[in-house]
Formats: structure tokens, C-alpha cells, sequence
């Protein structure tokens, strides 16, 4: 099989030849990986099945000066969105900064200097991106954009929350704005002829949903059914991946309901494995399953292997093998090696 049909057996819960897999890395694990490889391609390298593409990035970016007074020394702008970060002193990560921490009503987020997609030069490129990775028989997925993600990033995460309850006017002006860009990537990556298109939000914590389900269902289902049926006016039958971290099985029948058909990463030290393949799996392709809080930073490489068995043994046909998370800078290389070694030598079917 092409790496293209791979995928696209396992999203679609048939028996390809061998699991897919798939992997990211941290900045600190990148440098660890050109160390000891001497490539810069880790997708080339360890031979990842999928590719993406995506919009280009502004021409130039707004002027958010006027949200950023009296803001520690070193903030600065990060996303055409405005989110700002300082930087931290611990690897590659930074605090963020809400450029809309204080607005105070829709017409404050309406005067927002948002960020314009629509330009030709921004995605008039995804057909020709597309046809050539295909030429190369490469899966091509595209990510329409985070909605509660970049809302919270921009209103700060506790308002966000609290304004469910005290201000939805406000949180769903910021939902909205960010909502028709999501519509616009995906309706466009879809006609770029995307094998699958890649949505989600994180909206799990480690044993829940970080709100009550009613307000996921409120605030954010319609929306991403919205992103969806953007995409599948185009192509009906487009898979649709979902992401988002920690215990999602609240929502999980949700998901389904609007048209998700790849579920990820699929944490398991949050969910239960088990109870996912004999409910759901008759239904939905599972993307990950290997744990990023457990065995890739503090397992052995036996212990890896033996993760990848056994979840090859619980999900194939419907599944990718990941990590749950990027590679985090703790992760051994001899773990990173021992996992796509072992998806290697027991991911084979035929």
C-alpha cells in the first residue's frame, strides 16, 4: 500500500497492510533527533505517513500595540489573532498574554482588529500543495483552527469560563468571529482535496471536561458542526479528525452526532481504552493511544514496545499510532527510537 491508502484504510476502520504512525516534536527533542540522526526531517526519516498543508500567514499583522500597555518587559504578539506570550525560562515555554482581557462589551470584540484569511495569496496555493503530495502518494490532512482555544487565548482562560454563566454576549461575539474563519479553511481545504480535515479544541482535563457538558453543548458543538458541514458541502464523505487532550467521553456521542469519524490522541491515562473500542468503535478511527505522561518519558523501551502491542491488539484496524502530545523534552531517544521501531516490527498485517 501507498502511505496515502494506509491512512486512509485505518481512518476508515479497514485492514491496511500496516498501522500508520505519526509523531511531533518538542524544539529540545527536534535537536535531539538531528543529533542523532543527522536529518532534519523527522517525518522523512522515520517514515510518518501523513503530511499537512495549510494558509499562508499575513502579509502583515495588525496593530495590537493598544492591548499590550503596561504589560511585563519581553511580551509580545505571537498569532495574527494578537495572543501574546512572555517568555519563560524553562525550555520552549512562555505565559500567555489575553489581548482581550479587557473588553467589556461586543463592541469592544467588534473593534478588535481581527485577522482577514479571505486573501487569494493566503490559500491559493492548498490545490497545487495538495496534487503534489499526492503525486509523492502522501495522506494530506489540513486543521481548520481552534475555536475555544483561540477564544480563551484571547479573553483568558478563566473569563472564558466564567462568561459562559455572566456573559455569553461577550465569550460568543469572540466564538462567532473566530467560528466563520474556521468555516472559511475548511471549505477551502476541502476543495484543495484534503484526504481527511483535521478540527478540535482542548476541552478535557484528567478526569472530565474542563466545563459542565450543557455548556460544551451550548457554546461549542454547534459551532464545530458548523466547521464540519463547511468542509462536507464540498465533500461528504471527508473524515474528520478531532483533537482535544484529556477525558473527552462526555462528549464523545456529540462528536459523532456532528460528524467527527477520527478521534484523538486518546489519552490513556484519562480515558478508558477498553470501554472506547467496544462503544465506540464500530464508529470512529482512533489517532494516538501511546501515553506522554507515562511510558514515553518514564518507561523503559520495553516498556514502548509493549504499549505499541497492545494497542495495535485493542484498535486495528481503526488506528494510528501516536504519542499523545508532541515529544516532550523529558522523553528518552532511546523511547522515541523503541516506538517507531516496535510499530515497525508489530504493525505489519500482511
Amino acid at each position: 500500500m501507498t502511505p496515502r491508502e494506509r491512512v486512509t484504510a485505518a481512518i476508515n476502520r479497514r485492514w491496511p497492510d500496516r498501522c500508520p504512525k505519526e509523531a511531533g516534536f518538542t524544539p529540545a527533542l527536534l535537536e535531539a533527533f538531528q543529533r542523532e540522526t543527522g536529518s532534519g526531517d523527522p517525518a522523512a526519516y522515520f517514515g510518518m505517513e501523513p503530511r499537512s498543508v495549510g494558509f499562508r500567514g499575513p502579509e502583515e499583522v495588525a496593530d495590537f500595540s493598544s492591548y499590550y500597555r503596561g504589560l511585563p518587559e519581553g511580551a509580545h504578539v505571537t498569532s495574527e489573532y494578537g495572543t501574546g506570550a512572555v517568555p519563560g525560562t524553562f525550555y520552549h515555554f512562555a505565559r500567555y498574554v489575553f489581548p482581550l482581557r479587557n473588553a467589556a462589551s461586543v463592541a469592544d470584540v467588534e473593534r478588535y482588529p481581527w485577522p482577514n484569511i479571505t486573501p487569494e495569496y493566503r490559500h491559493a496555493h492548498l490545490e497545487a500543495e495538495v496534487e503534489a503530495l499526492h503525486a509523492q502518494d502522501h495522506f494530506v490532512d489540513g486543521f481548520a483552527g481552534h475555536v475555544f482555544e483561540t477564544a480563551w487565548q484571547l479573553l483568558g482562560l478563566e473569563r472564558t469560563l466564567s462568561g459562559f454563566i455572566e456573559e455569553p454576549d461577550v465569550v460568543e461575539a469572540v466564538l462567532e468571529r473566530i467560528t466563520e474563519d474556521a468555516c472559511f479553511r475548511a471549505r477551502r481545504l476541502a476543495e484543495a482535496g484534503v484526504d481527511m480535515l483535521r478540527t478540535g479544541d482542548d476541552v478535557g482535563m484528567q478526569d472530565r471536561l474542563m466545563m459542565r457538558p450543557e455548556l460544551w453543548r451550548r457554546f461549542l458543538k454547534p459551532r464545530l458542526a458548523r466547521v464540519i458541514a463547511s468542509a462536507r458541502r464540498v465533500r461528504p464523505d471527508l473524515p474528520v479528525w478531532y483533537h482535544s487532550d484529556g477525558d473527552v467521553t462526555a462528549i464523545i456521542s456529540d462528536l459523532i452526532d456532528v460528524g467527527v469519524t477520527v478521534l484523538n490522541p486518546v489519552q490513556p491515562e484519562c480515558m478508558d481504552l477498553h470501554m472506547l473500542r467496544r462503544e465506540y468503535g464500530s464508529r470512529l478511527a482512533f489517532w494516538g493511544t501511546i501515553g506522554t505522561q507515562t511510558v514515553m518519558p518514564f518507561g523503559t523501551p520495553e516498556d514502548v514496545r509493549r504499549a505499541v502491542r497492545e494497542m495495535i491488539d485493542l484498535f486495528a484496524p481503526g488506528l494510528v499510532l501516536a504519542p499523545t502530545h508532541v515529544l516532550e523534552p523529558d522523553v528518552p531517544w532511546a523511547n522515541v527510537q523503541a516506538f517507531f521501531q516496535a510499530v515497525e516490527e508489530q504493525g505489519r498485517y500482511a
